[in-house]
């Protein structure tokens, strides 16, 4: 084979490899702008939530303390707000529950029920 044949079969090799690359580099391109485009409606259309959204069952109370106070508090004293919190959290769940069951006319459960 004569010596100019390499050299445009190099040549040829070269331009299809160029040729591949540009076009996956145009299509990722596309992808990414489509995907920036649906990121961009996303945040739109999830803007008009408001701020505040109500995530717990808790309500929110003013006596809350500043955080990174827990560093310098007792652990005695995080314990007994842990436990008070959470003994809380599972009343207002207990009430939720009864408060369910009763608008659907199912039976209470007997560990739901207050004996006061």
């Amino acid at each position: 084979m004569p010596w100019w044949f390499w050299i445009l079969l190099w040549i040829a090799l070269i331009a299809l490899s160029l040729l591949l690359h540009l076009t996956l580099g145009y299509r990722l391109f596309r992808k990414f702008m489509s995907t920036v485009h649906e990121l961009g409606d996303a945040g739109k259309r999830f803007s008009n939530l408001s701020p505040v959204a109500e995530t717990s069952d808790v309500e929110p109370s003013e006596n809350r303390p500043r955080p990174g106070s827990a560093i310098f508090a007792s652990p005695d004293q995080m314990r007994h707000d842990y436990l008070t919190a959470k003994a809380f959290r599972q009343e207002v769940r207990r009430q939720k529950r009864v408060k369910r069951k009763e608008e659907r006319g199912q039976p209470q459960s007997l560990h739901d029920i207050e004996f006061r």
